[in-house]
């Protein structure tokens, strides 16, 4: 699924949950859209200055579950390592999927593009075929 995962991040409906944990080990758990998956393999992610992105400031290592909309338990699990990040407002525009903001949006000044290496993935359930 690695290799697909940009289209089928690009029209596949669904729910996603990012987890993240602290440098103690709180973890957090919060509801993110579909990732961004770059050319060169990378998961890009838009996020505000808020919980979820001071914990990987702390710890770089998160987990983002994604389920299917429709019947059944369908998706998938990436592991992901935290690389870098940006706060470059074209860009971040660029990548939206929906309600792209303006300029005098409020909103958007504490929007950061943060960048992951992927590390694993596995289906929604069980092991796949990295048992």
């Amino acid at each position: 699924m690695q290799k697909d995962l940009k289209s089928y991040f690009e029209v596949t409906e669904g729910t996603g949950i990012l987890a993240t944990a602290d440098a103690a080990g709180n973890v957090n758990a919060a509801v993110y859209a579909r990732p961004h998956i770059l050319e060169d393999g990378s998961v890009a992610m838009i996020m505000r200055d808020r919980l979820t992105r001071k914990n990987l400031l702390e710890n770089p290592k998160a987990s983002y579950l994604f389920m299917e909309q429709g019947p059944g338990y369908k998706g998938c699990r990436l592991y992901l390592t935290r690389t870098g990040e940006e706060s470059d407002v074209e860009k971040i525009r660029s990548m939206k999927r929906r309600c792209p903001t303006t300029d005098a949006d409020p909103d958007q000044t504490d929007l950061y593009l943060v960048t992951f290496r992927l590390d694993k993935t596995l289906p929604l359930i069980g092991a796949g075929n990295n048992k």
